[in-house]
């Protein structure tokens, strides 16, 4: 049975998801899509992977980049699986665009072409949030559009990470605000 855990960020809460082996959801309490990928039963229980996200949060909130990845079980469409393990390539206190994510994966597809509004679909339905680095993929003009755990966190992930913020900025309007 799924077991959930919750942890408490600087952010705000955090609710993780897990089984036996590994992490399966990661989500600031209350953020858009949380517990998309949560069945209908669970429990609250302690779990090895726990143990090992708990630790790579603490690292991450400490401001360094940890060095080793908890296990992870993601479930999505094939899709969005390719989207989410690309954003795992994203170094740390790095960031990409929607568009540079689009073209890898239509040059691994052999397409002259890919949607940077598909890959932010994906992105946005990110089951494990922080682990899988969705908050640091940007508008190709620096916007901080895009965000499910809202722009505020996006933001202060970002600087926590001494990413370049300088010259991002945040919509005034947008549906992912």
């Amino acid at each position: 049975m799924t077991g959930i855990f919750h942890y408490d960020s600087p952010l705000g809460g955090i609710t993780l998801s897990g089984n036996e082996g590994a992490l399966t959801g990661l989500w600031f309490d209350g953020q858009k899509y949380f517990g998309a990928s949560l069945p209908k039963e669970y429990e609250e229980k302690s779990l090895p992977v726990f143990r090992q996200a708990v630790r790579w949060l603490d690292t991450y909130f400490s401001g360094k980049a940890p060095d080793f990845t908890p296990p992870l079980c993601i479930q999505g469409t094939p899709f969005r699986k390719t989207v989410w393990e690309l954003l795992l390539t994203i170094p740390f206190g790095e960031t990409t665009t929607y568009g540079e994510i689009a073209k890898k994966i239509a040059g691994q597809n052999g397409l002259s072409r890919m949607s940077p509004q598909a890959v932010g679909g994906a992105v946005g339905r990110n089951p494990i949030a922080l682990i899988i680095p969705c908050h640091r993929v940007v508008g190709a003009n620096g916007s901080l559009t895009g965000y499910a755990g809202g722009i505020e966190k996006k933001l202060w992930l970002l600087r926590l990470e001494k990413a370049d913020t300088s010259s991002f900025f945040v919509p005034e309007r947008g549906t992912a605000l």
